[in-house]
């Protein structure tokens, strides 16, 4: 079935059911919406059309850039390398402090018909080392991440999600071997009753359980946990969060901690105080190896230190790597410890200046 553009056919979704009376059970994130014939999903851009679940938003790139890895952010994985980010419209999440919320709650579908093998080529000829489904949430435009990136891997770039952790075991099967690294983003530490009240989440278990299964696929991924001011910054609830990645995923996931910024509804929220920050961050570190912060420019918390001997073995300043005291096994210069980085260091740091 094409679209009225009739430039890109809708795609058939990839995980989901059929059920009696032309209904579908869509399976690709959590919230596995039962939708009835003409109808879309919470996510409105999985529509049931004639009995069959189909992505309106395939292909449809709504915004697409060159980013360094950091923004995404994975501190540990391909440092200083470059991906080229993109999304399509559509969210499963409702979040009212959402910095792209003009293409994750669109009043209408819009965007660029882009095919994979169009993507691929622009990402060549950006001399990307990779693609980032990011922006919005990857999970939703999940047929567009595996045609993509099962491209990707053929010409030898890896693909990272930058994703909120809402999909399904059975969208991480279908896309295993296609996902390389993904950055898993908790809310105010999981807190269920801001999930609930700024996110429209009834329940934020799946999360956690997704998070053991990736661990247990073999999928690379950071967390980042997004500390909102006044609704999102209890600290025992940061320490709750840390102790749990440590007893159930281990004490060396790199664990980022983001100040937050006003946006969209929640215009009249302060920034975080850094204050805060610093607060969480200690606690963090009591629990987990390697604990950085986000959005703060410039502050120590964003480098990365050894565990062993504590000296600084990578120096950041926003998203980019000014300092490397690592050898090329990737262990800590002073005492040999092995930090566990995926790859290595991208570009010489000279080619920042």
């Amino acid at each position: 079935m094409k679209s009225k553009n009739d430039k890109v056919d809708f795609k058939e979704c990839y995980v989901y059911e059929k059920r009696p009376n032309n209904t579908v059970r869509c399976h690709t994130c959590s919230r596995r919406c039962l939708i009835g014939e003409g109808h879309t999903g919470f996510c409105l851009v999985r529509k049931n059309i004639k009995g069959k679940l189909y992505a309106l938003n395939y292909s449809k790139i709504a915004t697409m850039n060159i980013d360094p890895i950091g923004k995404k952010p994975l501190a540990h994985f391909h440092p200083n390398s470059n991906v080229l980010s993109i999304a399509t419209m559509g969210c499963n999440f409702r979040c009212q402090y959402c910095c792209n919320w003009m293409i994750s709650q669109p009043e209408k579908m819009e965007g660029e018909d882009t095919p994979p093998e169009k993507i691929i080529k622009i990402a060549e000829e950006s001399m990307a080392d990779g693609i980032s489904y990011t922006y919005t949430e990857p999970t939703i435009f999940f047929e567009t991440c595996y045609d993509v990136g099962k491209l990707a891997k053929e010409k030898g770039m890896f693909n990272t999600w930058v994703t909120n952790g809402y999909f399904t075991k059975e969208t991480i099967d279908k896309g295993y071997g296609y996902i390389d690294a993904m950055t898993v983003d908790f809310k105010a530490s999981g807190n269920s009753q801001f999930y609930k009240k700024f996110v429209s989440i009834n329940d934020v278990e799946p999360i956690y359980e997704n998070l053991k299964y990736i661990k247990k696929k073999g999928i690379y991924f950071e967390i980042t946990d997004l500390i909102v001011p006044k609704v999102g910054d209890n600290l025992d609830e940061v320490r709750a969060l840390a102790q749990w990645i440590r007893e159930n995923l281990g004490k060396d996931i790199t664990f980022h901690l983001l100040r937050f910024y006003p946006s969209y509804k929640m215009m009249d929220y302060p920034d975080t105080p850094i204050e805060t920050l610093e607060k969480a961050y200690k606690i963090a570190s009591e629990y987990l190896d390697y604990v950085l912060l986000g959005n703060v420019p410039g502050h120590p918390g964003e480098n990365t230190y050894c565990p062993n001997c504590h000296s600084l073995v990578i120096g950041r300043y926003g998203f980019l790597v000014m300092k490397w005291m690592l050898d090329k096994d990737n262990k800590c210069t002073n005492c040999g410890y092995k930090i566990p980085i995926v790859g290595k260091l991208k570009y010489p740091l000279s080619s920042f200046g």
